[in-house]
């Protein structure tokens, strides 16, 4: 009888021993996150109590009581106080170093006039060393509150310019990076002070034009291409302003709530330093580049190379950016009819449409997805036309391409379906349509305007997602204005009533997804980001009011408050 009870003793203590030995050692989180609203842009689970997050990734998402099963003594306790979290906000097509640079340099995104460009270079003009050049990017003559009387196809002359600037040469890029304007010290440089014999109205120079006055001298103004008959002149940037740049990027993009970035065409250098930067553990948001395709030997490195798909999700390469034509702001947009106040000008193909089917092509033997700038209704149609053509050739390579137009702004009709057959993302900026549809009509004409401008509303319908951003440094890398964008589709002044074509508005659900969860689609990482889910990447964005019920009217007063990074809290708004 003892031996039987000692033996059922030991049987118990074995299968309690099994028993314990089977059970998964309880994951403790790093980071607990709650008493706020939390979207999750997760079908099955909208909004949640809150998150649990173990190093940089989620581990847990629901009820704050289960949440609690995962803290111990060393888990960090961010109580949202009754602010929002979404995920980690993406933006989805920008230029990572000209953000950075703009800082560096003359920021003229808030001028409303030719005189507030003067007065800002000739305070420039103060500081600067004898010869030493004066840049800056932002002016924008359509949003101008007044014009000058000397106008030519639309744009101001450079005399008043050159006048506060004698002997330092300025270039001044157009909020739409499409065209610049020189003073008459750096067309000097440039060897440009006169270009044609009296009488020469237009001077074309493959891909761009230079603006010149009925007597042949250049006005000041390069559009698209020509604009390299300056810019070539330019001390090209340094080490030390790359780094002044990365680092002012990595600081901005934090405080406005944005984790990712992609990156919309960088060359071997900027590539080198970001693979620099990770090195050196500062590359602290989610880059994801396309290549440059102005550069072919590039191009073919990475063609043989193959894609990138980092591992620790810093820095990825697996996309082409191509340029194919202009912005609608400088007339350098294709058009299949020409400019309503322009008659003479259909705008430009600023990429021959042969090198973006050959592109295309490459782009599927290779894996890479190919992501076309176009802003007119002709460069959309035949880069549509070329994808088309390269998808019929290898529909085996097909299957997932993902191919890209980057704007898409201006459509006709006829296009708009094209989209969802072909499956092609439009990556679209909702702000621009703020700040450009108030004189885009000028451009397009009511016609136009009305049935094939930022078509967001049509495209989603078709069955395609929508990536959402700024384009920075064209437009300020605020996301909120391009969220208020997306759902009213008013300008930031909150003009006119009901916004500009209101049929076309997106949801806010829309809206968010179209930053987070379709963003992360539009670069294949719709796996690890884009939505709070378990095993997914702990980024996230915090608001200081929740901007998906607020009124319409108050979305521009909402604030970033915290930004979390890969589990970190990488930025905090000061009370």
């Amino acid at each position: 009888m003892k031996f039987n009870v000692t033996a059922q003793i030991i049987s118990l203590s074995l299968i309690l021993l099994c028993f314990g030995c089977s059970q998964p050692k309880q994951d403790y989180a790093t980071m607990l996150i709650f008493g706020g609203t939390i979207y999750t842009v997760e079908e099955a689970q909208p909004i949640v109590e809150a998150v649990a997050v173990k190093d940089n990734k989620i581990l847990f998402t629901g009820s704050l009581a289960e949440a609690e099963m995962f803290k111990n003594e060393n888990t960090q306790l961010i109580d949202l106080e009754g602010k929002t979290m979404t995920p980690g906000l993406i933006e989805g097509h920008g230029h990572f170093m000209g953000l950075g640079y703009n800082e560096l340099r003359l920021d003229l995104l808030g001028t409303t006039s030719y005189q507030d460009i003067i007065d800002a270079v000739a305070e420039r003009v103060k500081t600067a060393k004898p010869g030493e050049w004066i840049t800056g990017r932002g002016w924008h003559q359509s949003k101008w509150d007044s014009l000058p009387k000397d106008m030519v196809n639309g744009f101001q002359t450079h005399y008043r310019l050159s006048e506060v600037s004698p002997d330092n040469p300025v270039y001044l890029s157009h909020a739409s990076g499409h065209a610049g304007f020189a003073n008459e010290k750096a067309m000097e440089i440039a060897g440009l002070v006169k270009l044609a014999d009296d009488g020469i109205k237009k001077f074309e120079v493959g891909g761009g034009e230079v603006i010149v006055d009925a007597s042949g001298r250049p006005t000041g103004v390069f559009n698209e291409r020509a604009q390299t008959l300056i810019t070539k002149h330019i001390p090209e940037r340094t080490p030390e302003t790359d780094l002044q740049a990365f680092e002012l990027a990595v600081k901005a993009c934090h405080k406005n709530g944005i984790t990712s970035f992609h990156d919309a065409g960088i060359p071997k250098e900027t590539i080198a330093l970001y693979e620099q930067m990770k090195t050196q553990n500062k590359l602290d948001v989610r880059i994801y580049a396309m290549l440059t395709g102005w550069d072919k030997d590039l191009l073919n490195a990475w063609y043989d190379k193959g894609i990138m798909v980092d591992q620790d999700h810093r820095f990825t390469i697996r996309s082409i950016k191509l340029n194919c034509d202009g912005a609608l702001g400088s007339r350098g947009a294709w058009l299949l009819e020409p400019y309503t106040d322009r008659q003479d000008h259909f705008g430009h193909e600023t990429l021959p449409m042969a090198f973006v089917k050959e592109t295309s092509i490459k782009g599927l033997e290779h894996g890479f997805q190919v992501c076309s700038h176009a802003i007119g209704d002709r460069a959309n149609r035949e880069i549509l036309d070329r994808y088309e053509l390269a998808i019929n050739q290898l529909p085996e390579k097909a299957s997932d391409h993902r191919f890209r137009i980057e704007h898409a702004q201006h459509l006709h009709p006829e296009d708009i379906p094209r989209f969802a057959e072909l499956k092609v993302i439009p990556a679209m900026q909702a702000v621009h349509m703020s700040s450009d549809r108030p004189w885009a009509i000028d451009r397009l004409g009511e016609k136009r305007i009305k049935e094939g401008a930022y078509m967001w509303q049509s495209l989603l319908q078709s069955g395609v997602p929508i990536v959402n951003g700024t384009d920075v440094p064209v437009e300020p890398i605020n996301p909120i204005a391009s969220f208020f964008a997306s759902v009213s589709r008013k300008t930031l002044k909150g003009t006119p009533e009901g916004g500009y074509e209101p049929e076309q508005k997106m949801t806010r659900e829309q809206a968010l997804k179209s930053y987070t969860l379709d963003a992360a689609f539009g670069a294949f990482e719709e796996d690890i980001k884009g939505s709070i889910e378990k095993g997914k990447l702990a980024d996230f964005t915090i608001y200081d009011q929740d901007l998906m019920t607020v009124p319409e009217n108050d979305i521009l007063n909402t604030r970033i408050a915290m930004t979390i990074f890969d589990g970190k809290v990488v930025f905090k708004q000061k009370d």
